[in-house]
């Protein structure tokens, strides 16, 4: 059973060390939770697989605290910029987000701030997890609609020039569940070259455990015969080299 907190809790200890993380003092805190009133959310909940001092999370990274949250009735992962970031405000990432979701990727933005960003609550499992416990009859069928998904969602990616930066570990990156959704864009640029296709592919089925799991699934083709397609896809990033690329994995079928 979830237990959701008013938002004003958030000032108080133990909370207080989440919506200020790793230090903040009271002015900060109290400046932030005028922002996250002033963005509509009214509660927050301490669940999730990782552990700050006692309280759960959805996620940590370098540059903020992932919680849940409600805005209304609505579920959202709230995002929550640590004092310590290297970033001086969410707005690139929130700019960035918003890029992914005008091609259909990314859980979808709802608000943001100078410290935080509201967005679409993923109730999964990250994709290592979700293949490390795929079993019985038809999980190779599940597991290559699930790849297809990603593969999809990083072509169109890099169609809009929109490069994720961290699909080299995928596995943190993608939620499986009701949707196969990629997640995390602090990392992203619509400067860089785009490797979402090359990075995704090498990830899953090259180079990483992920790669050794999925080759217990089903029939992977050899590396031999993935690198030169990847490569003429980076040579030219189209429709008919990308659908190259899938029909080597094998992957998406029914799409070819």
């Amino acid at each position: 059973m979830r237990r959701f907190f008013p938002v004003d809790s958030l000032a108080e200890d133990p909370h207080s060390l989440i919506l200020g993380f790793p230090k903040a003092t009271k002015a900060q805190l109290k400046s932030r939770l005028k922002e996250l009133k002033k963005l509509g959310v009214q509660d927050v909940s301490f669940e999730g697989p990782m552990v700050i001092d006692k309280q759960n999370v959805l996620g940590k990274g370098y540059t903020g605290i992932v919680i849940l949250a409600k805005i209304g009735s609505k579920k959202v992962a709230l995002k929550i910029r640590r004092t310590d970031s290297p970033r001086a405000s969410m707005e690139d990432e929130a700019r960035l987000l918003e890029a992914a979701n005008k091609v259909g990727t990314g859980p979808r933005l709802i608000k943001s701030s100078k410290n935080f960003v509201a967005m679409e609550y993923l109730d999964g499992k990250k994709i290592f997890d979700w293949v490390k416990d795929l079993k019985g009859r038809g999980r190779a069928v599940k597991l290559k609609q699930v790849i297809c998904k990603v593969m999809s969602d990083c072509y169109k990616l890099d169609m809009a020039g929109l490069d994720h930066g961290e699909l080299s570990n995928i596995t943190k990156h993608v939620i499986v569940g009701k949707s196969v959704t990629m997640i995390d864009f602090e990392s992203s640029s619509l400067e860089r070259k785009v490797s979402n296709v090359t990075s995704a592919t090498q990830a899953i089925f090259i180079g990483s455990g992920l790669a050794k799991i999925v080759r217990q699934i089903y029939n992977v083709p050899s590396k031999q015969r993935i690198i030169p397609v990847l490569r003429q896809y980076k040579k030219k990033r189209t429709q008919a080299s990308f659908e190259k690329v899938l029909e080597v994995l094998r992957i998406c079928q029914a799409k070819q």
